[in-house]
Order: structure tokens, then sequence, then C-alpha cells
């Protein structure tokens, strides 16, 4: 019943926290204690798997006659996404301390972290995809409530553009129950499929949109520019990651067959996004679509990677994973604080940040130089990974996604001189840029992580190598 507990828990805490927060202030410890709590739990599921395969966590709910049954199992690769929610969750959380309305907002964090922790723990198709569209409810209130003027737009468009791909999602699962006679992932195999080219298309353009990957990207950076800069986070670092989990778990290790004949498919759009986005971002004067278009970039990375079908790349790919969302967070969180104490997203408006706020720029200058690939970064990890097994799969063309590294340091370099370097603006030297301590205090972290996985990266592969090992060890897709 454990695992039942962190996914329901959650989601049935969310209005009762609600409304004692209403009256007594005390949601965000709550929300807080839960999310560690989370994340202590994950650590002990890691502990119990086994050395291949899924670790069962019961069966609950069932309907026998529809297979409509919530099974719960997890193995090595969905456990590795609890951990990094889990993660993502504190610190989102420790970031929004002063957020207004904090009874409302925090009650839609707790709710959401039920939905996608069910995301990763069900393998049931149709529970799955329940889970799946939980997720957009918080995240279409917290970008329409806490947003900035256009957040209406932003959050109709995020919900639309989902849910329409999510339709799609759908769509493959029927198909799969029709032809396998089952909802159970676990149990499906392309070999029980009739129309697999079908199938592969739906869950690829359906999850390709969650990533997003261009050219199903336009919902992002309105919903970057727009939520408020923890859910920017949020977004970020949890949500996008949520698509390519999908991808890598039912476009490709489940498809292995389809994902070989259009892996060409997976490659192009993934360069498509990273020179797209990048030459976007390497264009824009607004500093948080800037870092919204260097999202769907590394994205693209991610998309790189996952067409390898290889061993190597699946792993390069799911460490850039990670990275991306230690990487990218605190950029818009600083970029969220700038805004709201200038009042302006115009780089133009700014410059001599360090002056006034020297630990912040720095935080903010670490960040970036990991997200252009700086040696002893995770950046440069993920992003040097990506290009030795890239190459090893589609041969040395692939040196050409160092340009995209080209396109991140022209950007990125770019918004330091800007923003942090040169003469002081009139709008820097009047704004007050003393933090909350909790709001530092993740950055801090964040920091923290992106420096010690960048010096220290082989426990986390092992963590990440695990998790695919049982896929090629038995034939899988090699």
């Amino acid at each position: 019943m454990g695992a039942l507990y962190l996914i329901f828990l959650p989601i049935f805490l969310a209005l009762p926290l609600y409304l004692l927060g209403r009256n007594f202030g005390v949601v965000k410890y709550i929300a807080l204690t839960l999310f560690v709590y989370m994340l202590t739990q994950s650590v002990a599921l890691y502990g119990q798997l086994p050395e291949a395969g899924y670790l069962d966590l019961g069966s609950y709910l069932s309907v026998p006659a529809f297979d409509f049954v919530l099974s719960l199992q997890v193995d090595r690769l969905s456990v590795i996404m609890l951990l990094l929610t889990s993660v993502m969750l504190i610190l989102v959380g420790l970031s929004s301390w002063r957020m207004k309305m904090e009874d409302a907002y925090f009650a839609l964090l707790v709710f959401f972290s039920g939905a996608i922790f069910g995301v990763f723990m069900s393998t049931n198709f149709l529970w799955f995809f329940i889970f799946w569209e939980l997720t957009l409810i918080p995240m279409y209130f917290l970008v329409g409530i806490w947003g900035a003027e256009g957040r209406i737009y932003a959050a109709v468009k995020f919900f639309l553009y989902t849910h329409v791909a999510s339709m799609l999602i759908l769509l493959a699962f029927f198909l799969i129950y029709k032809q396998s006679g089952t909802f159970d992932m676990t149990m499906v195999k392309e070999s029980m499929l009739m129309t697999p080219a079908l199938i592969w298309w739906l869950m690829f353009v359906g999850f390709a949109v969650k990533m997003p990957l261009f050219p199903f990207h336009t919902w992002l950076p309105d919903a970057h520019v727009q939520a408020p800069a923890p859910v920017s986070a949020l977004l970020a670092g949890v949500l996008l990651k949520m698509g390519a989990y999908a991808m890598i778990r039912m476009v490709i290790l489940m498809m292995p067959e389809q994902a070989a004949a259009y892996g060409w498919v997976i490659l192009s759009v993934g360069l498509v996004s990273l020179f797209f986005a990048g030459f976007m971002a390497l264009h824009e004067s607004h500093l948080k679509k800037m870092v919204a278009y260097s999202s769907i970039s590394h994205m693209g990375l991610v998309a790189i990677a996952i067409s390898t079908l290889s061993f190597d790349g699946l792993s390069a790919a799911l460490f850039e994973m990670i990275g991306h969302a230690f990487i990218i967070s605190p950029l818009f969180l600083i970029a969220g604080f700038i805004h709201h104490r200038t009042g302006s997203w115009q780089m133009g408006d700014m410059g001599g940040l360090m002056q006034r706020a020297p630990y912040l720029s720095a935080l903010f200058v670490l960040s970036g130089l990991a997200a252009l690939g700086l040696p002893g970064t995770m950046g440069f990890i993920g992003e040097i990974t990506i290009l030795i097994s890239t190459i090893q799969a589609h041969g040395v063309w692939m040196i050409i996604i160092l340009l995209g590294s080209m396109l991140a340091a022209g950007y990125l370099i770019y918004s330091f001189r800007r923003v942090i370097y040169g003469e002081m603006s009139p709008l820097i030297r009047e704004s007050d840029f003393s933090m909350p301590k909790m709001e530092f205090l993740s950055l801090l972290l964040f920091g923290l992580l992106i420096i010690v996985f960048g010096l220290y990266p082989q426990p986390l592969f092992e963590m990440i190598n695990q998790a695919f090992q049982s896929y090629f060890s038995a034939g899988g897709l090699s």
C-alpha cells in the first residue's frame, strides 16, 4: 500500500491542505515535508529493485473485464525519474517560499506530485494516461493564476496543445489493446501488433509535443514567459522530461523495430530543434524567452541521442535529461527574480548586475556555462557523451551538433555581457536585489548539483547504465 499512498495521498490531500492553509498558513511546510518523504521513498524503492526487470508494487482498483487495473511496477528507469522529480519538487518548493496565495499554490504542487508519480509508477496504459492528463490540471492553474499579463492565453494554449497530443497517445493505447488484448505495457511486444507503424507514429507525435520538439514546440515559449519562475523550472525540469521518458520507454524500448525504421525521423526532428531553437535564442532580447529557446535546443540534443537506439546513446540522453533539469532551472529562477526586481525582461535595459548582486550573477554565469558545455559541469558530460554516441551510430558527420554548442556559447555569452557585466544600467542601479534565504538556498543547491555531477558523473552513470542493461543484454535494440 505504500506505493499507492505516494500517488493518491498527495492527490486527495491537496484540497484539505488548501482549506487548512487558509486558516493556519502551514501548507508550504507540509508540502516540503511531503516532497522530502517522497524522495526518501524513491531512494528506498531504488534499493529494493531487482538486478533486471520490474519491482512489482501491487495491483489495485481492478476491473478485469476491461483490463482496467492500477498495476504499479517500477524499474531503474522509472525510479531514476522518481528521484529527479522529488529533488526538483523540493528545490521548486524552496524557490517558491514567498509566493503570493501560497496555500493554493503549494496545494497545486502537492496535487502535481501525486499525478507525476503515477505517470512513472503505473504500467497500465489507461492509468498511465489518466495520470498523464492529471498533470495538466495543476500546471494549467499554476500558469493561469500566478502568471504574467498574458497568462490566460499561455495557459489555454499549453492545455490545448498537450491535450490534443494526448488524444493521439490515447488512440495508440486503444489500438494496442485491440491488437494485443492487454493494457499492461510490460506484456506488450511489437510482434503482437498488426499496425505497429501507425501506433509508433501516434505515440511519437504525442510525446514529441510534450518534450517539445520542432514543429510542436510553440506552446512552450509562451508558457515559460508567462509562468512564474518556479513553475517554469518545474515545466523544464519535470514536465518536459515526462515526454522524453515516455519517448524512451514506449517509442524506443517497446517498439525497437519501428524505432529502427524511423530513427531518421527522430534524428531529423532533433537536429532541427537543436538549431532552430538555438538561432531563435540568439535572436532574442527577452531574457526569459532566450532561456526558453535554450531549453528547447537542449531537448533537441536529447532527441538526437535517443535516435541512436544504442546503449550509449540512451544513457547519454538520460544523463542530459537530468543535467538539463538542474542547469536550466536556475536560469529560469534568476531570470524571473531579475524581472521581479527590475520590472523588465529586456536585456537591453540591464547591465552591471555583477556589481549589485555578485553571488546571484555568479550562479547565473555558472548555469549558463554549464548549458553551453563547460568542462567540469554536467552540461559538458551530457554533450560529450551525446557527441560520441551519435558519431558511433550515425557517422563522423554528426560532429555538426557541436555547432549547437557554438550557438549556445553565442547567446549565453551575449546575455552575460548585456545582463551581468558591462556598465551598470539605471534600472539595475535603482533596484533592490536582496533575495530571500530559501530562494537563494535552492539556487545554491542547483549549482552544487551541476558541479558535483560534472566532476563525479560516474555514480549517476552507473545508475543510468543499469537502467538500460537488461534491454540490451537480452538482445534488445542492438
